[in-house]
C-alpha cells in the first residue's frame, strides 16, 4: 500500500505514535509519505520506502496569520496524485481530516483516483471541544467524513461516541512501543549518573501542559522525598517549566530534582528509573506510561483516564482519583520501601506491556484496518 501520514512534528503522543507506525509499515514493505510542516519528531531513520513532504506555511501581509490548512490540503493533493496514495492516515481531526477531506474533493474535482481516508482520535482533538465549542460542528463533520476512524483507547472511543454522537463504528487500536528500543535492558546511562547508591529515581516525562499537572507531580515527589531517599527526573519543556521551577525553589528541593529538557531518545534513561508519575487530570491512553512500563518501572496515575487500559492497578502500579497527591505518594512510598513487591512490579510492567502492547501486534491491527477500508 503506499499511505500518507500526517500528525503534529512536535514532542507528544500522537506525534510519537504516528512516526513509530511509519517507520513499522515501512519495514513491512509499504511505501509511507509523511506530510507535515516539519519533519515529525521521532522520524530518525532513513528507510527507502519513507519519505518525508514539508508543507510551505508562507505568509501573506493580507492574513493575520498563515493559512497552513489550504496548504495542507493542497499538500495532501499533490502527493496523493504524484505518488498514487491509497490512503491519507490523519492523526487528530482538528485539523487533519478537514485537511484530508478538502483534498479529497480537489481529486474528486480533477476525476483522480482518490485515497480513503483513516483518522485516528488521540484525544486533544476530542476534549478541545470543551473548552471551544466552536470547534464542535468541524470535529463532527470530519469524523463522519472519514472512510475510517479509529480511537486509542476505549475510554476515548466511548467519550467521541457520547459527545459527538458519532454512529460510525470508532475502531480501538492501541497505542504500542517499539520493544526493540523499550525494554529493561536498553539503557544507555547508569543509575549512579543521576542518584547516589541509597537513593531511589523517580521519574516524570511529559510536555509540560496543564493537563500534566505539573505542580501534582512535584507535590508527590515531596511527600516521598521526606519518607525515602529519592531524586525527581522531570523530562521535557512546556508551558508550565516556569512555574515547576518556582515551586522547586519554594519547596526546597533543588538538589534533588533534574532537569533533562526536551529528549528524544528517554528509553536511554527511563531503565535506570524505580518509578514513574503521571497524575495527569485527562489521559486518552498514556503512551509516556507505556513506555516507562516496557522499560521495567512501575507507573503510579490517575483513575478515571485512558490509563486504566495500560496500568494493570495493584499489578505493575497504582491508579487512584485526580488530585489525590497523598494516597499516590502513600504508594510509592509503600512499594520503594518494600524492595520485593518492587522488582515483582518491576518485572509484572515489562511483561504486561510486552503482551499488550508491542509493535508487532498492534501495527498488524492497523493493517488489518487498511485493508478493510480498503476493501470497503
Amino acid at each position: 500500500m503506499n499511505i500518507g501520514i500526517t500528525c503534529y512534528p512536535v514532542a507528544g503522543g500522537s506525534g510519537i505514535v504516528a512516526t513509530e507506525l511509519g517507520h513499522e509499515l515501512a519495514v513491512r514493505g509499504h511505501t509511507v509519505h509523511f506530510i507535515s510542516y516539519a519533519t515529525p519528531y521521532r522520524l530518525d531513520r532513513f528507510q527507502t520506502n519513507l519519505m518525508y513532504h514539508e508543507v510551505d506555511t508562507t505568509s501573506y501581509p493580507l492574513f493575520k496569520f498563515p493559512l497552513y490548512t489550504l496548504t495542507l490540503a493542497s499538500k495532501m493533493a499533490e502527493v496523493t496524485r504524484n505518488f498514487d496514495l491509497d490512503i491519507l492516515h490523519m492523526h487528530y481531526a482538528i485539523p487533519h481530516a478537514a485537511c484530508a477531506y478538502l483534498a479529497k474533493q480537489m481529486l474528486s474535482a480533477g476525476n483522480e483516483k482518490l485515497p480513503k481516508i483513516i483518522t485516528t482520535l488521540h484525544g486533544t482533538d476530542i476534549t478541545l471541544v470543551g473548552s471551544d465549542p466552536s470547534y464542535y460542528d468541524i470535529t463532527r463533520f470530519s469524523i463522519n467524513a472519514s472512510d475510517g476512524i479509529t480511537a486509542v483507547s476505549k475510554y476515548l472511543a466511548d467519550e467521541t461516541r457520547e459527545v459527538f454522537k458519532i454512529e460510525k463504528e470508532i475502531r480501538v487500536v492501541h497505542n504500542f512501543f517499539n520493544e526493540l528500543r523499550f525494554n529493561p535492558g536498553g539503557s544507555q546511562c547508569t543509575k549512579t549518573e543521576f542518584v547516589n547508591d541509597n537513593e531511589f529515581l523517580i521519574t516524570h516525562v511529559s510536555n509540560f501542559r496543564p493537563v500534566k499537572r505539573i505542580p501534582d507531580v512535584i507535590d508527590i515527589f515531596e511527600r516521598i522525598s521526606h519518607e525515602v531517599p529519592a531524586r525527581l527526573l522531570l523530562i521535557g519543556e512546556g508551558p508550565e517549566t516556569v512555574m515547576a521551577r518556582r515551586q522547586i525553589n519554594k519547596s526546597n528541593l533543588s538538589g534533588k530534582v533534574i532537569f533533562l529538557g526536551s529528549q528524544s531518545r528517554v528509553e536511554a534513561v527511563l531503565p535506570c528509573s524505580d518509578l514513574f508519575l503521571m497524575p495527569s487530570a485527562e489521559e486518552s491512553f498514556g503512551l509516556a506510561a507505556l513506555e516507562a512500563l516496557a522499560c521495567g518501572v512501575p507507573v503510579i496515575g490517575s483513575s478515571g483516564t485512558g490509563l486504566m487500559e495500560v496500568v494493570e492497578d495493584y499489578q505493575d502500579g497504582y491508579l487512584f482519583p485526580v488530585g489525590d497527591t497523598a494516597s499516590m505518594a502513600h504508594a510509592g512510598v509503600a512499594l520503594l520501601k518494600n524492595p520485593l513487591r518492587l522488582q515483582e512490579f518491576k518485572k509484572a510492567a515489562a511483561a504486561n506491556a510486552l503482551k499488550k502492547f508491542k509493535a508487532d501486534k498492534i501495527v498488524s491491527e492497523y493493517e488489518k484496518f487498511y485493508g478493510e477500508v480498503l476493501n470497503g
